[in-house]
């Protein structure tokens, strides 16, 4: 299954220069990586990163994450990818600049 890691522009530069993350403030604070599904995407971004700029979305393969990734219960009930190790650059299958106007989760792809 993909999974989208959404970035500010400053923390895909640091994943793109070190090789490795361990994410943004959030995920450091939580101790974890969060991600999101396709059908969650468009809630993370109005929730998280609402009226930001310069934003970079990037896909992973749930299948390469091993036993690191977990499915946990967020805040509303719905279950969520969290990876409890650093990710590393090499498992970015892609990533895009996001427009300003938001994404169409169409356009991600197939799964």
């Amino acid at each position: 299954m993909r999974l989208y890691k959404v970035f500010r522009g400053a923390e895909w530069t640091e994943l793109d220069r070190a090789g490795e993350t361990e994410g943004g403030p959030d995920d450091q604070r939580d101790g974890f990586v969060h991600f999101s599904t396709r059908e969650q995407l468009g809630r993370t971004l109005e929730r998280h990163f609402k009226g930001e700029t310069g934003l970079v979305l990037a896909a992973c393969e749930s299948d390469e994450m091993g036993e690191a990734l977990s499915w946990e219960e967020g805040r509303d009930g719905e279950s969520f990818p969290h990876l409890h190790r650093t990710l590393s650059r090499d498992e970015v299958v892609w990533h895009t600049e996001l427009p300003r106007d938001g994404i169409d989760t169409m356009a991600l792809g197939d799964e």
